[in-house]
């Protein structure tokens, strides 16, 4: 993915944090996880919408960690991802984003994303 790639050379980029409940989820690691054999100063962690205490994860091949968002053990289970997301949002820098869809909640991320301001977006797909 040279969105990857860019975000690393241009922008200085060098910590990624990916979920791992969808084919972008996928994608973007894997882009990352190729980035980091040209890049060993980038970092991949999985981002974890639901607390590990009842199923504890182990840290996937190719990545360096995982991250579980302070104050989400209260979230209920039906909207950890879009707050784990929010709280992402809230403290990323840069995102980029797939928005397939217009009913999707990636578009959603991403007008979440755009209302917050401070935050560099690449968008994968047609601005909507």
């Amino acid at each position: 993915m040279e969105a990857v790639e860019q975000h690393i050379v241009e922008y200085g980029v060098t910590e990624f944090f990916v979920g791992h409940y969808g084919r972008f989820d996928a994608l973007a690691a894997r882009a990352v996880k190729d980035a980091k054999k040209r890049h060993p100063e980038v970092m991949l962690t999985l981002l974890l919408p639901y607390h590990t205490f009842n199923h504890p994860i182990q840290t996937p091949k190719g990545f360096d960690g995982t991250f579980y968002p302070p104050g989400m053990e209260t979230v209920p289970k039906r909207v950890a991802i879009v707050q784990a997301n929010h709280y992402m949002i809230d403290t990323c820098d840069y995102l980029i984003v797939y928005v397939w869809h217009p009913a999707s909640n990636a578009l959603e991320l991403a007008e979440y994303a755009q209302q917050r301001g401070k935050i560099h977006i690449t968008y994968l797909s047609r601005e909507i």
